[in-house]
């Protein structure tokens, strides 16, 4: 971690896959800050449009900035051009603003994901402004190489959303087992043309015993 962001909280998993009907996003809630664990509860997935989630990794209060900032700019194109902004153009808008702030950079690692009238897609953005359209998988944070262990494996083509959320939660716990920023439990969001869902804990405790096994 630079030296320069001594005391910026750190560390966590985040995923993002496309399922046949929409995207999940999904994190894991806890904050550390060196070795203290800061949060507990930490919301790492914002819902910054209709049908659009953001999922943050990196310098919490940078990332929490960039949540509010894209999405009032996605308010704004709403407003302004009479339609939805779509995931592509909200992956770019947050791209040109990161890139504007290069020399001064946000600390962060992002992805974007949802459903437009182009179907479901995710991008994943970094903290110069790079973004990159992934077609299934995508992972960030300390945490990721152990959710890409699990997400490579059993990921396939055409999942169904029940197929999706398990494996997003077993990537989830796969990296919560050994890497020391991942932790507390874990925050699923199903997106689709009819719905932003946050899953609550009733609705995650049916997933729970099939990963278990």
């Amino acid at each position: 971690m630079p030296e320069q962001y001594p005391e910026s909280m750190k560390g966590t998993t985040t995923v993002g896959l496309v399922f046949a009907d929409g995207v999940i996003l999904a994190t894991e809630k806890r904050a550390t800050m060196g070795y203290l664990i800061a949060s507990k509860r930490a919301k790492k997935v914002y819902q910054i449009a209709d049908r659009i989630g953001m999922t943050i990794a990196g310098g919490v209060g940078d990332a929490q900035q960039l949540a509010r900032i894209i999405t009032v700019e996605c308010n704004l194109y709403q407003i302004r051009r009479s339609r939805a902004i779509t995931v592509g153009a909200s992956s770019t808008l947050l791209s040109n603003y990161l890139n504007q702030n290069r020399y001064m950079p946000y600390y962060v690692q992002l992805l974007v994901g949802g459903v437009d009238e182009h179907g479901p897609s995710v991008y994943s953005v970094d903290a110069l402004g790079g973004a990159t359209k992934e077609s299934d998988i995508v992972s960030t944070g300390s945490g990721s190489p152990m959710a890409y262990g699990v997400l490579e494996d059993r990921y396939h083509a055409d999942m169904t959303e029940d197929e999706a959320i398990e494996l997003a939660i077993r990537a989830l716990k796969s990296a919560m087992k050994r890497d020391a920023g991942s932790g507390e439990g874990v925050h699923v969001v199903v997106i689709t043309k009819d719905k932003f869902q946050e899953l609550g804990e009733d609705d995650l405790k049916k997933y729970l015993p099939k990963i278990s096994a």
